[in-house]
């Protein structure tokens, strides 16, 4: 966590005032100026877009009872890329013009869970479909996955494993019962046996 705020906080001013220095000489100060504003108001204005597409989906996603973490991944890198966009040097505005296309999202977001996986952070499970409900496992970067049976999202528990749907017998219920039959039926016979009352 040092280093990352070390490379942020050190090492990424020093690299921008290294490139504006290079971008003055080889084109001037006012051009450089103009095209940081530039940049700026040209990536606030792609975030905007996307920010409103990627809120859409998300929305869709949780009307259709499906957890959206594609659309989470994604507003999360927008904001990010606004953020940098917002931040006057050519590096950081790279960065987040690179954070603002789709494909390039959906490598990082898969990237970062094949990461997450190998060090045991995070699980995924995948299931065949059941009688009433076929399990489908999204995929969050991209088109989702769909088992052969296909189907709808099949519910989560709250500890993150499915919820499988079942009936019940209560078995003590069922014993007092049958001994409650058993007891009436002995005492059936046993009038049964006896002889007729003169």
């Amino acid at each position: 966590m040092g280093f990352i705020l070390f490379g942020i906080f050190v090492v990424m001013p020093i690299v921008e005032i290294a490139v504006f220095i290079q971008a003055g000489e080889l084109i001037g100060l006012w051009p450089t100026i103009a095209i940081v504003v530039l940049t700026a108001i040209l990536g606030t204005s792609l975030m905007r877009v996307q920010g409103l597409q990627t809120l859409a989906k998300a929305q869709q996603e949780l009307d259709q009872g499906e957890m959206p973490l594609g659309p989470l991944f994604d507003g999360v890198c927008i904001l990010i890329a606004g953020i940098l966009l917002l931040t006057p040097g050519f590096v950081t505005d790279t960065m987040g013009f690179l954070l603002l296309i789709p494909p390039l999202r959906r490598v990082i977001g898969a990237g970062l869970i094949l990461k997450m996986m190998k060090s045991g952070k995070m699980r995924m499970s995948f299931g065949a479909g059941s009688s009433g409900r076929a399990y489908r496992q999204n995929d969050p970067f991209g088109g989702a996955g769909t088992n052969s049976a296909g189907g709808s999202h099949r519910q989560r528990g709250p500890g993150g494993g499915p919820v499988i749907d079942g009936d019940y017998e209560n078995l003590d219920q069922q014993k007092d019962t049958s001994a409650n039959d058993s007891d009436d039926k002995d005492d059936t016979d046993t009038k049964q046996n006896l002889p007729p009352r003169g």
